[in-house]
């Protein structure tokens, strides 16, 4: 009876989801298409007319190649539950391997799915790259790259993540009820390591970094740091553009580890004032306390869905709602632990994705705080131009539909956040 209710419940978020996913794209597409004809007033003077219909024609391919990608994602996790796609390779890997140690073969079945996964997506990942990117001008990544990278991907995943999953695993089965809390030190842990050792280990696998040579530029930028008392591990230049005709900056590490990382194709369309009221933003977030704010959004949120997995994980009708048989695996005499972390992974984001808005909204916040922080400490009118290159530079839609940005945008629209930051500079 509970599974048969679960099931119901499963597939109706699931429809109700996908159906609000093909209405919003739907609005974006058409909103986007209904202003192309025109640059909005307040960009008029700074984005040519082909400028802005590019990155109109860019957003409606997108959110076009999204919606398949979607029903694609769809497919496959209704083939994964319902159809009954995990417990055939559940029940197919035990015939494998036969009755040998239950760690490996739960391990061996994560592995399997991820696979299974990966090369499903495949295809969309190459045809983004090599087909929708390079359409538009910004693919700059050489074939042998794409699979380079992918192939060091993998690797890498496999190097850190098995024994992580090692360890879950082995919570699960040895700790008790608490395992999930147990789980949850290790996780934030995890966490907070590969925030250490991203810029200075993992980073430099996939990217080439050298140290900022313009000492013009590094001087403005070292009086904005002093400033603003933020300490640097040091400012670094990353070759984006053997990927990506897309620029940005960012700063990464943790503690004492932090370094302030630019793509070389943001340097090589910004004026060095623009570079540091960019960076200004950036720095915005560290002084305001946004990233530990969004740190400890991000424990307290993997706290509570640990929680529910360690209730789910107990329950039968958990595994039946998804086309899982528990007695058919009982048989077999293999732990679920591994199933149990599949399905939830898998049917979390059916049931989170009507809460975006909010997550949308907090990021929001944070960017006008770090915008305002950025035009005490520079000119506001600096960020402003150097905001319109970007969303030249990047194809970014100026006339995105409310809705659909208030799902999917971390950051406000174009037109808001440039308003408020005149707003400042006035």
């Amino acid at each position: 009876m509970y599974s048969l209710a679960f099931s119901i419940l499963f597939v109706s978020v699931l429809v109700l989801t996908l159906a609000v996913r093909f209405w919003l794209a739907s609005r974006q597409i058409r909103h986007v298409l209904a202003h192309r004809a025109a640059v909005p007033a307040e960009f008029a003077e700074k984005i040519p007319l082909a400028a802005h219909q590019k990155a109109a024609d860019y957003t409606v391919a997108k959110t076009k190649f999204g919606l398949l990608t979607l029903l694609v994602n769809y497919a496959v996790l209704i083939g994964f539950t319902l159809l009954g796609g995990l417990q055939w390779l559940a029940l197919h890997l035990h015939e494998l391997t036969g009755a040998g140690s239950p760690m490996l073969y739960q391990i061996g079945l994560i592995a399997a799915f991820a696979a299974i996964s990966g090369l499903i997506d495949l295809p969309f990942d190459y045809y983004r790259q090599f087909v929708l990117e390079q359409r538009f001008g910004f693919n700059t990544m050489p074939r042998k790259l794409f699979f380079t990278d992918m192939l060091k991907g993998v690797l890498l995943g496999a190097a850190i993540g098995l024994p992580l999953i090692w360890v879950v695993l082995t919570l699960m089965a040895k700790s008790g009820g608490l395992w999930w809390l147990y789980a949850w030190f290790v996780w934030s842990g995890f966490q907070l390591l590969m925030m250490v050792l991203f810029p200075t280990v993992i980073a430099p696998l996939f990217n080439k970094f050298t140290p900022l040579a313009d000492e013009s530029l590094k001087s403005r930028i070292e009086g904005l740091m002093q400033r603003v008392g933020f300490a640097s591990k040091g400012l670094f230049v990353m070759d984006g553009s053997k990927r990506s005709a897309h620029g940005n900056a960012y700063f990464s590490g943790f503690g004492a580890n932090k370094r302030i990382v630019f793509f070389d194709t943001l340097l090589s369309r910004l004026a060095p004032q623009e570079i540091e009221a960019v960076l200004a933003h950036e720095l915005g977030h560290f002084k305001l306390k946004h990233i530990v704010k969004r740190i400890a959004m991000m424990f307290a949120v993997s706290l509570g869905f640990l929680a529910l997995l360690g209730f789910l994980k107990t329950q039968p009708w958990f595994y039946a709602g998804l086309g899982v048989d528990p007695v058919a695996l009982a048989l077999t005499g293999q732990p679920t632990d591994a199933l149990a972390l599949l399905l939830f992974m898998l049917v979390l984001p059916v049931f989170t994705f009507l809460l975006g808005p909010l997550t949308s909204l907090s990021s929001r916040k944070h960017e006008f705080e770090a915008d305002a922080f950025a035009a005490t400490h520079t000119q506001a009118d600096d960020l402003v131009s150097a905001l319109v290159k970007m969303y030249e530079d990047n194809a970014s839609t100026l006339t995105p539909d409310p809705l659909h940005s208030a799902f999917y945008d971390s950051h406000p629209p174009a037109s808001v956040r440039i308003r408020h930051l005149k707003g400042a500079a006035a």
